[in-house]
Formats: structure tokens, C-alpha cells, sequence
């Protein structure tokens, strides 16, 4: 009975230590979740943070990107139209809504994609740039040969009756009622350069007994305001006064020394402007005719 006795103060006081270990070991687990799930409210706000750090910077240099494309404009509508499509992708990629890391990337990605877009751009207005200056100065080292020949062209259609004292300019084929129709896509004349679509220049070839019969090439060369000459390429050339100049369309046709009504077209490539134009025509290596023509609106 003794031994009865003091085993039960045992039992308790082992019970009492066991619920304190237990209370301990609840209470710890209590602190450490306590502390881990701030830790987790404090990363995800700096997380947080983070996006909107990185949306804001990637959302400046996307408006930048746009006052960069508006810097490329030019009066070459086709590739206007271009940059503009490319400032459309821009401005509904402000609007995204980046709320995670992986968005933020395609953001990133997006935007090196419109960055190498507009580097080929600038690479294409330079070569225009380029092109277009190389056409002008050409053009300006044959000006001064083609005011001196217009000039001829009129004198020799004012004293071609004098044949015997030239003889040579006589046998020179001039040109009459020489004129130009800018055409719309319906072929109405029209006077906006944005809805031409083609220049129509109408001509006579006169009657002359002593030029040469046969297949004449004829050339038309359209000088702009700023005196750049509309041509397909670099390589549409002829001979004039041994030069090889540029000309903007050509049609062959069958001279038998007698009036011969003649029109050659122009398709527009995006390349008209408002202001006063030239119009040249050549055959057989001399300019044979001269107009000049208005587009008065853009």
C-alpha cells in the first residue's frame, strides 16, 4: 500500500511537466509563424514595389520610343503609315497590365523588339536621306545644261521657218500642246498629292521632214520643287549632252515625219509633294519639250 501511495505524486508532477513542454513547443511554433508570415507580407510588397519600379522605367522609355518614331516622319507616306502602326503596338503596350514577373518580361521583350523596328527604320530613312541628296545634286550638276537647252527649244520652235541657217536644230523633232493631268485611282484629274495615283503627260510630236524616221525612244524627266527628279531607280538613265541623267518614265513610239499625239505615265510611288513641277521630254540625245505643272494640296 505504501508504494501505491507514492507513485501517484509521481505520475502528476511528470504530467504537469509534459503539458508545459507541450505549451512551450506550441507557443515557439506560434512565434516562428508569426515571424515567417510578416516575412512573407514584407517580400511581397517589396515584390510589389519591384513591378511598379520596373512598369514606370520600361513605361518612360516606351514614350520616348514614340517621340522617336514621330522623329522619322517625312513626306514619304507609305513609310508614315508604317510608323504609325508601330506607335499604335506602342501605346496599347502602355496599357498592358504588368502584375507579375513573368509579364514584366514579355514587356522587356516587347519592347527590344520595338527598339530593333525602329533602328531598321532609321537605317531605311538614311538610305532614302542618302539617295534623295545624291539625286538632288545630280540634278543641280545637270540644271544649268537643261535651263540653256529650254532655252534653245524655244527659239528653235520661234525660227524653225529658218531652216537654211539651222540646218542642224532643224532636224530636230519639237513637241507641241504639251501638257500634264495629275489622275486619281478612278482617272479624274485631281490636285491632292495624297489621292494621285499617276501624272499623265499629253504631247504632239511635229511634223519634220528632215529628222530621222524610225522607233524613237522618248524620255520624260519630272523635276520636283525642291528639284529632286521622280524616278523608279538609280539605274533609269539616257544620254544627254554626254551625260547620263536620270529620267522618271520613257515610251517608244514610230516617228514617220508627220504629227504624232503621244502620252507617257508616271505611276506615283509616294513621292509627290505640294508646289510647281517641271516637266522635260527628250528624244534622240535633246529635250524636245518643257512644261511645268501645280499640285496645290497635301
Amino acid at each position: 500500500m505504501e508504494n501505491s501511495f507514492e507513485t501517484k505524486p509521481k505520475s502528476s508532477k511528470g504530467l504537469t511537466i509534459l503539458l508545459t513542454i507541450v505549451a512551450l513547443i506550441l507557443l515557439a511554433s506560434v512565434v516562428v509563424l508569426f515571424y515567417r508570415l510578416n516575412d512573407t507580407k514584407k517580400q511581397a510588397a517589396e515584390t510589389e514595389q519591384y513591378l511598379e519600379t520596373q512598369k514606370s522605367s520600361l513605361t518612360n522609355e516606351l514614350q520616348d520610343l514614340i517621340g522617336e518614331y514621330d522623329g522619322l516622319k517625312s513626306n514619304n507616306d507609305s513609310l508614315n503609315m508604317k510608323l504609325t502602326e508601330q506607335q499604335e503596338k506602342i501605346k496599347k503596350l502602355i496599357g498592358y497590365q504588368a502584375s507579375n514577373i513573368q509579364k514584366i518580361k514579355l514587356y522587356e521583350k516587347e519592347l527590344k523588339t520595338l527598339r530593333d523596328v525602329l533602328k531598321s527604320y532609321i537605317a531605311q530613312v538614311d538610305s532614302l536621306t542618302t539617295r534623295n541628296q545624291e539625286l538632288i545634286t545630280e540634278n543641280s550638276d545637270v540644271k544649268g545644261k537643261l535651263d540653256v537647252a529650254r532655252n534653245d527649244n524655244v527659239k528653235l520652235s520661234a525660227e524653225k521657218e529658218d531652216l537654211s541657217s539651222k540646218v542642224q536644230k532643224a532636224a530636230v523633232i519639237t513637241t507641241s500642246n504639251v501638257s500634264v493631268s495629275p489622275l486619281n485611282k478612278r482617272g479624274k484629274v485631281e490636285d491632292n498629292a495624297g489621292k494621285i495615283t499617276k501624272l499623265k503627260v499629253d504631247f504632239t510630236l511635229r511634223e519634220n521632214a528632215i529628222a530621222a524616221a524610225g522607233a524613237k525612244d522618248i524620255y520624260i524627266r519630272i523635276t520636283r520643287p525642291d528639284d529632286l527628279v521622280l524616278a523608279y531607280s538609280e539605274g533609269d538613265v539616257f544620254s544627254f549632252q554626254g551625260e547620263n541623267i536620270v529620267y522618271s518614265a520613257k515610251r517608244q513610239v514610230e516617228y514617220d515625219n508627220k504629227d504624232i499625239e503621244v502620252s507617257i505615265y508616271w505611276d506615283n510611288n509616294n513621292q509627290l509633294i505640294v508646289g510647281t513641277y517641271t516637266v522635260d521630254i527628250f528624244t534622240d540625245g535633246a529635250l524636245i519639250g518643257t512644261t511645268k505643272f501645280i499640285i496645290k494640296k497635301k
